[in-house]
């Protein structure tokens, strides 16, 4: 389905500075309309929204509608079925290109990115490529609710991937990122399938080997307080086997 709203809070602005936030949801009825309306309130002019739903049966879809009569530069994609985060990013990104935007924003819809950090990301992305939010800069660990065994595994991951690609990033499965849409436009979208924790690997990677400039900034990560999380185990096995592939695929170009 697509969306029904396609206006631009920001078409007044020379399209290169315009910026996209991109927030994939799938049962997030409990949180969306507070992210959406502190969004529209921290940045009345400066951001447009897109939501990219995957038909989520709690009615998330609907609010995000109903919000459209009083949020400008809101729009919303209506997938069929529950299809994945990384699915969902590719759709925005082709989005954003089309729409021709400068800027575009990763943001989870459970709170657990703090909407009053936009505006760092978008100062930073004028001295890099891409601008990921870590959790772990400079040997630190800023995450708050997580269980023991979840923090181990995501710091695991992160030293794990750093080890085997070479990968100079802290935290490389973070969501919380911006890019220039001039790296969107210079990556094969089509080649890209990869799900959860191991989409933010590959697009990292990715960007890294097309010589792009990355840069961290530290972020706090705070884990939802209402919904459920949606990572699986499946998640995770892909992450531990996509660094191989990306590493092999780099070393054979392929990749």
């Amino acid at each position: 389905m697509p969306n029904n709203s396609d206006t631009r809070l920001c078409e007044k602005t020379e399209p290169a500075y315009c910026t996209l936030i991109i927030i994939p949801t799938y049962n997030e009825a409990e949180n969306i309309a507070r992210l959406l309306s502190d969004l529209a309130s921290l940045y009345p002019s400066s951001v447009d929204i897109l939501v990219i739903d995957d038909n989520s049966p709690d009615g998330t879809f609907e609010i995000v509608a109903t919000m459209q009569e009083k949020i400008k530069g809101l729009s919303i994609i209506k997938r069929e079925r529950k299809l994945g985060l990384g699915t969902a990013y590719i759709t925005g990104f082709r989005y954003a290109l089309e729409k021709g935007y400068g800027y575009v924003i990763e943001m989870d819809a459970d709170y657990s990115h703090d909407p009053t950090e936009v505006q760092r990301f978008l100062d930073a992305v004028k001295e890099a490529d891409l601008v990921i939010g870590s959790r772990y800069m400079n040997n630190t660990v800023n995450v708050v609710n997580w269980p023991l065994g979840r923090l181990i595994l995501s710091k695991m991951a992160s030293i794990y991937t750093k080890f085997i690609t070479g990968l100079p990033v802290d935290d490389p499965t973070s969501g919380f990122k911006c890019f220039s849409s001039k790296v969107l436009r210079a990556l094969d979208l089509e080649k890209i399938n990869s799900q959860g924790y191991s989409f933010q690997i590959e697009m990292n990677f990715r960007v890294w080997k097309k010589g792009f400039v990355l840069r961290e900034i530290p972020i706090v990560f705070v884990d939802r307080s209402v919904g459920k999380s949606k990572m699986t185990k499946r998640n995770i096995r892909e992450a531990i086997w996509i660094v191989w592939w990306l590493k092999i695929k780099s070393i054979v170009g392929l990749l």
